[in-house]
């Protein structure tokens, strides 16, 4: 309201002080000059007859100056960003009020002048004509103003999404009725989605990376609103009509697959999230700011399932996840897989949170999957960078005391165990590195007995190889990594504490590896060493 409603209220103030102010000059000029009321509603028939027919041919300028400036705007919107801008303008209820106002002012003033005759002038027909015209000029500004905000692209994306939250939700009541079916509420909510997802793509092509990253956000709490209600949709809402079926984003599946999509109730998921995988192929090398905000997006969505039961969902965005890190080792887009393993362990580590701790273990899974699978592609980095994330993992499944986490353990030291034997364990160094770091974890904290689950593990490798690893990790003095990067953390880092467990694990080893050197060491401190109070001894139970 107040991109109109002020400037109106500005305009129509300003008009009505300057009309006075040189009404009270002319009347000081003349002194037996009439009151304003009177002349007002007294004059005479044909001069303001003519003047009606002037104010008719202005009010029938200004709609034709609104209607020109208003299809262009929205015309070039449309071709920028999303079609649906075009619909949602020309449904707005503010655009057909103003619309039709300039047009009820021009039928009045046109038929007022057609009244006139010598004996009669319509004196209130002719106040009425002039109040319209006065209101159409005021108008027309603000209302050049309300166009503009509509048209905003971020106003458009919250349009899309709310009216497509607003269809979902009318489905209790609407479905089964004379009003609307199952198919045409399933048609524009998929259609929404879509939308959304057309703006990010037009959005990229444009280098409008905020609108994209808008649009992604929109996406994903539509998902997260559309959880809200799924549980008072009616059953006709889930089941796959042929608006689903011959969507083009299941068009392409087996009568089997779409079976399976209706018994499980996640169509409308499987939509989002299929929007969601277009956007992210489309950004992956180009846009990976968005690739980002869609996997934080899926995180999110996944989260949202696991708080309202709905393990079907979290299954289905684990497979979404999956099939982005497919994409990114084939687009060979290490960066971006950094980032996107970030969000997948922080979903496994919401698993773990909420009791829910066999997606944490699929996850860890497919960390080894893909971490492997991107080794083999030459792409060592991606395997180090899962690595480490198993190795959080761990540690917070040990810290929560997980019942889970011996199996999460087993899947971490299988990391670097490639399919052929190992023939190229000597180049996974940086894999090495994250499993001593999760058994210094484990002897901080008196569980020696994971601890020596790593050892041995280890216990073949080379000595030379140790005395590197060891060194190396005891080098490293910043937690912080020496180049910006998104999680800005050095993986080769751990505390003091952790450092003085690295000696005593590597003591294990005995006299094959030599001592570190002098100075890599930190000094003993008895306080560091004790776990935390609400952190049970494994090794004890």
């Amino acid at each position: 309201m107040q991109v109109w409603l002020y400037p109106f209220l500005f305009l129509l103030g300003a008009s009505a002080l300057i009309f006075l102010a040189s009404h009270w000059l002319d009347a000081r000029r003349l002194p037996k000059a009439p009151p304003l009321l009177w002349n007002l509603t007294h004059f005479e028939g044909g001069p303001i007859s003519d003047l009606l027919r002037d104010v008719s041919q202005l009010v029938t300028a200004l709609l034709g100056v609104a209607i020109s400036v208003v299809a262009i705007i929205v015309e070039l919107a449309a071709n920028r960003y999303t079609h649906k801008i075009t619909e949602l303008f020309f449904r707005s209820k503010v655009n057909f009020t103003v619309m039709g106002f300039f047009v009820i002012a021009a039928i009045d003033s046109i038929w007022v002048s057609f009244t006139f005759r010598d004996d009669f002038v319509p004196v209130w027909g002719t106040l009425v004509s002039m109040a319209l015209m006065t209101l159409s000029m005021l108008l027309l500004l603000p209302y050049f103003a309300f166009v503009f905000d509509f048209l905003n692209p971020l106003n458009i994306v919250a349009r899309i999404r709310s009216e497509t939250l607003s269809v979902i939700r009318s489905a209790p009541a609407v479905i089964g009725t004379a009003q609307r079916s199952a198919e045409s509420i399933q048609e524009n909510a998929a259609d929404g989605t879509e939308q959304l997802s057309d703006v990010v793509l037009n959005a990229m092509a444009n280098h409008d990376g905020a609108i994209a990253i808008a649009s992604v956000t929109a996406l994903g709490d539509l998902g997260q609103d559309y959880l809200d209600v799924k549980g008072a949709l009616p059953l006709d809402w889930f089941v796959i009509t042929d608006a689903v079926a011959e969507n083009p984003d299941f068009v392409s599946m087996s009568p089997e697959v779409l079976e399976s999509v209706g018994r499980e109730r996640d169509w409308f998921e499987f939509k989002l999230l299929r929007q969601f995988q277009t956007i992210y192929q489309g950004g992956l090398g180009g846009s990976r700011e968005l690739c980002y905000v869609v996997a934080i997006k899926t995180r999110e969505l996944a989260e949202s399932a696991m708080d309202r039961s709905e393990p079907r969902v979290v299954s289905l965005c684990i497979k979404f996840f999956n099939t982005y890190l497919r994409s990114t080792v084939n687009g060979r887009d290490v960066r971006t897989a950094y980032n996107v393993f970030h969000q997948y362990r922080l979903l496994a580590e919401a698993a773990l949170q909420r009791n829910q701790g066999r997606f944490a273990v699929e996850i860890a899974r497919y960390f080894k999957y893909y971490g492997q699978l991107a080794f083999n592609a030459d792409l060592g980095f991606i395997l180090e960078t899962s690595a480490y994330d198993l190795c959080t993992l761990n540690e917070i499944a040990f810290n929560r005391q997980s019942p889970e986490r011996q199996e999460l353990l087993h899947i971490f030291l299988q990391v670097d165990k490639e399919g052929d034997g190992g023939t190229r364990e000597a180049s996974l160094k940086g894999v090495r590195k994250a499993q001593v770091k999760l058994a210094t974890w484990y002897l901080l904290h008196h569980d020696e007995t994971s601890a020596r689950e790593v050892f041995r593990d280890m216990r073949y490798e080379s000595p030379a190889r140790l005395a590197s690893i060891r060194d190396e990790i005891l080098s490293v003095t910043s937690p912080e990594f020496w180049e910006v990067t998104d999680r800005g953390t050095n993986f080769d880092f751990i505390p003091a504490a952790r450092k003085r467990q690295l000696v005593e694990f590597f003591a294990w080893f005995g006299d094959t590896i030599p001592p570190p050197r002098v100075g890599l060491v930190p000094d003993e401190d008895p306080g560091e060493r004790h776990a935390p109070a609400n952190i049970p001894n494994p090794s004890v139970s």
